[in-house]
């Protein structure tokens, strides 16, 4: 008897841990690389999209979900945030954003929080991976930024330091000064002698000026030499031009952020090949460099054949960059081109592999939609991380249920 209890004890244990296949039946499939949505099933084994095809047969085993027409689209992934890092803006506690000792060495990778309450929000609204990054501060090189897959497990799925953030203007001193510190800290990164790093700092004036530590040297060194994505934020149409001028001068793999007044430096910025992350909602200056802000910008970049990747306003809900894609598509972006903005653009740009299209091959990060992706009042009906699917209840939903339905409660349970 003993012995049996054992055999099917291990049966058992081994059958729930057997990922069983899952196919998606009638889906409007997005890829998300820039072409026409199609009609096909989809299937998935072990977290993996092994099958894009028609009337794909199911076996017995098989989960299945019809998905009957709904649009299906790669999981959502944005290019800059603070999921994981920053809980609440106002309380220093919550936030891991800022260092007081790094500068362009800090890296925020080990302290993200898989139990962010940001985490369940962004996910029940299609984003599935963010490159959550360091916050403005006066130098002009913030840090590292990491990729992380919002599955909330505590086994953290993520990719240290896949690009450096940074600042060009609006930083409170001259943009003269800043520029020529970027240069000097590009120039000194690559002459130092890293065996002997802390002996040169201490000869440095530029070094012992900013406090640097190895850590920020190594870190742009890193940033040249293994072409690390370098996401510069600027306006200014004239600092636009000295952004492109350092790329060519130090071989920058540059992305550049913000970019109001890209339209009147529009021949040079598709000359250099530069990406771009923008929020479409942004039309009014906030600044003195950012006079030519205008709600067309996401279709003069886009019809100019700049690829486009898309950010937020709101520091916690990045979900709204669809509504912001949404928004480029009403002034003149391409509708496929939107929602690669928003996946596809997103993985290749920051080196993320095997994630951002519904590709033979790639991770099962998908989200099956009630209606347009890229209206506002559609959301998600399926989420799927490595294909399994995610939980779409947050704290709001919760809040809901609460305050809407639990009438048979006392009062006092409801207030």
């Amino acid at each position: 008897m003993r012995k049996s209890l054992f055999i099917l004890c291990i049966f058992f244990s081994f059958g729930s841990s057997i990922k069983a296949e899952l196919l998606i039946t009638q889906a409007n499939v997005h890829v998300g690389d820039g072409t026409d949505a199609f009609t096909a099933d989809i299937l998935i084994k072990d977290g993996v999209i092994q099958r894009i095809a028609n009337n794909i047969s199911a076996q017995s085993n098989w989960e299945v979900i019809d998905a009957g027409g709904l649009n299906v689209t790669p999981g959502l992934i944005s290019p800059t945030s603070n999921i994981g890092i920053v809980e609440i803006n106002a309380l220093d506690v919550t936030r891991d954003d800022e260092s007081e000792f790094l500068k362009s060495g800090f890296s925020v990778f080990h302290a993200f929080n898989p139990n962010s309450t940001l985490i369940p929000w962004n996910r029940s609204n299609g984003v599935t991976g963010t490159i959550s990054t360091p916050s403005w501060r006066s130098f002009p090189l913030w840090g590292m930024g990491s990729y992380f897959l919002l599955d909330a497990s505590m086994n953290i799925t993520g990719l240290k330091d896949v690009a450096m953030y940074g600042r060009l203007g609006s930083s409170g001193r001259s943009r003269a000064e800043d520029i020529l510190v970027f240069e000097s800290l590009f120039k000194l990164a690559m002459t130092i002698d890293i065996d002997d790093i802390e002996d040169e700092l201490d000869d440095s004036h530029l070094a012992e000026k900013f406090e640097l530590q190895p850590e920020d040297i190594l870190a742009i060194r890193r940033l040249i030499e293994e072409k690390l994505p370098f996401v510069l934020e600027t306006n200014r149409a004239a600092d636009i031009l000295q952004a492109i001028r350092l790329k060519n001068a130090f071989g920058l793999n540059l992305i550049l952020a913000s970019v109001e007044e890209a339209p009147l430096v529009l021949e040079a910025l598709v000359a250099a090949d530069i990406p771009v992350i923008i929020d479409p909602m942004d039309n009014i200056p906030d600044s003195f460099d950012e006079l030519a802000s205008s709600l067309d910008l996401a279709g003069t970049l886009d019809q100019a054949g700049i690829t486009i990747m898309f950010s937020t306003q709101r520091s916690h809900n990045y979900h709204l960059m669809r509504q912001g894609a949404g928004n480029a598509v009403a002034y003149g972006m391409d509708y496929n081109n939107a929602i690669k903005g928003m996946t596809k653009a997103v993985a290749d740009i920051f080196r993320i592999p095997n994630r951002g299209s519904v590709q033979v091959g790639n991770y099962a990060d998908l989200v099956v939609w009630d209606g347009d992706p890229l209206e506002p009042s559609t959301f998600p009906k399926y989420v799927f991380i490595n294909g399994e699917s995610m939980d779409l209840t947050t704290r709001s939903t919760r809040l809901t249920e609460r305050y809407s339905k639990e009438t048979s409660k006392p009062r006092s349970y409801l207030h």
